[in-house]
C-alpha cells in the first residue's frame, strides 16, 4: 500500500512539474527590410505546443504542420490574426512565404513584396491572444538600424509601426 502511495506521489509531482514548465504563453515576430529583395519580411516565433493546443480546440483533431492542408488552416488563422496596415487604413498585401514547424517552435513566414517598411502605419497582432488569456506577442519592428519592440496583449491588438 504504502509502495503505491509512493507511486502516485511522485507521478502527481511529475504531472504538476510538467504543467508548471510552460507558464508563460509568448510570440515573438520580427519585421524588417531586405533591401536585397525590396520586401518587407516578417518572421512570427510561437511555441508549438500552443499552437498544437489552438488548433486541436479549434477542430478537436491532430495537426500534422508538413501537410499543405494543415499548413493552410494554420495560414487561415494566422492571416485573419495578423496585419500590417498602411497609412491609408488598407491592409498591406502579406504573403504567406511558409513555415517549419520543430519540437519547440513553430516559425512562420510572411512579406510584403516589393514593399518598404516605411509604407506600414500600424500593426495588428491577435494571434493566440484571442485563445490563451496570458498571450503576450512582442513584435520587433527594424528599421534603419534601430529596433523598436511593441508589446501586444487582450488590452492591446494595434500598435503604430512608427
Amino acid at each position: 500500500m504504502i509502495r503505491i502511495l509512493k507511486l502516485c506521489v511522485a507521478a502527481l509531482t511529475l504531472c504538476c512539474a510538467a504543467a508548471q514548465a510552460h507558464q508563460y504563453h509568448f510570440g515573438i515576430t520580427d519585421i524588417s527590410f531586405n533591401q536585397k529583395t525590396g520586401s518587407t519580411e516578417v518572421v512570427h516565433t510561437y511555441q508549438a505546443d500552443d499552437i498544437a493546443a489552438l488548433l486541436q480546440n479549434l477542430y478537436q483533431r491532430q495537426f500534422d504542420l508538413t501537410q499543405p492542408e494543415d499548413e493552410a488552416v494554420l495560414r487561415k488563422y494566422v492571416e485573419k490574426r495578423f496585419w500590417i496596415e498602411g497609412a491609408d487604413k488598407r491592409r498591406l498585401p502579406l504573403h504567406w512565404v511558409g513555415l517549419k514547424a520543430g519540437a519547440e517552435t513553430v516559425e512562420i513566414y510572411q512579406e510584403v513584396e516589393n514593399s518598404p517598411l516605411s509604407k506600414a502605419a500600424l500593426i495588428h497582432d491577435e494571434v493566440l491572444i484571442d485563445f490563451i488569456a496570458a498571450q503576450a506577442n512582442t513584435v520587433n519592428v527594424s528599421e534603419g538600424g534601430k529596433i523598436r519592440s511593441l508589446s501586444f496583449d487582450r488590452q492591446k491588438t494595434d500598435q503604430p509601426a512608427h
